[in-house]
């Protein structure tokens, strides 16, 4: 196993996350998803290590990372569906009004 192109694919999936977030700052779904690459990212790194290293705590924290992950879409995808009913769109500019 050779692990510099398993982590040359998670920089890549990290990189195309950032670029997500940075270039695309009006759509509140693609800036989900782009957070969701950057986890599957970190997913990926700790899974190499794991192996690499032969420990099963990277397998461990990557469980957990998909655990926040699961939660973090299933929140995420709940404001939008109200954000959406309530305002008719999903633009980020917009949703600096939201009070809690």
């Amino acid at each position: 196993m050779d692990p510099i192109k398993y982590f040359t694919f998670a920089m890549i999936i990290f990189l195309v996350g950032i670029w997500g977030i940075l270039l695309n700052r009006r759509n509140l779904l693609i800036m989900l998803m782009s957070i969701e690459l950057m986890l599957l990212a970190v997913n990926l790194n700790f899974l190499v290590f794991s192996v690499s290293l032969d420990d099963m705590m990277g397998q461990l924290f990557a469980l957990l990372v998909l655990t926040v992950a699961a939660a973090e879409s299933a929140i995420g995808l709940a404001i939008f569906v109200i954000t959406l009913r309530v305002r008719g769109t999903i633009a980020v500019e917009f949703l600096n009004c939201i009070q809690g």
